[in-house]
């Protein structure tokens, strides 16, 4: 697959409210994007705050357009704080580089968009997305 579809953004965002469910998470908001940045399909469940929109695209968005996911932007950040800010800058703000923001990978591991994931822990909105995006038959990038 060279693109997420909209079928697949809508599998990954269901499927990763379904992962949430099953671990029992807080009220959940995902977002999946392409590999330009833009939004292809967005779901905020019941008692999500609504701020939450603008937090799970800013996961995904760092995770694509740095073309590394969350987790290791969080990991740059602690290394390289510097770098970080001056991405952010360079991106307008839109930067949350900590877990939940997972990169997508196509069948030739090219970068073909990212889930963003917030309302838990962060490490439990990663596994929310992981599972999303593999429910879609892609690789994730934590």
């Amino acid at each position: 697959m060279t693109k997420i579809n909209h079928a697949a953004a809508r599998q990954i965002v269901t499927q990763a409210l379904v992962k949430a469910r099953e671990l029992d998470l807080k009220p959940l908001s995902v977002i999946v994007l392409d590999a330009g940045g833009h939004p292809l399909a967005f779901e905020r469940e019941d008692g999500a705050s609504p701020g939450r929109f603008a937090i799970a695209q800013g996961k995904a968005y760092g995770a694509v357009m740095l073309g590394i996911g969350g987790t290791a932007q969080m990991q740059r950040a602690e290394a390289q704080a510097y770098f970080i800010t001056c991405a952010n800058a360079a991106f307008g703000g839109q930067l949350v580089p900590v877990p939940g923001g997972v990169l997508v990978r196509g069948s030739t591991g090219e970068v073909i968009g990212a889930v963003g994931v917030t309302g838990d822990t962060s490490d439990n909105d990663a596994a929310a997305a992981t599972a999303g995006i593999e429910a879609a038959g892609l690789t994730a990038e934590i």
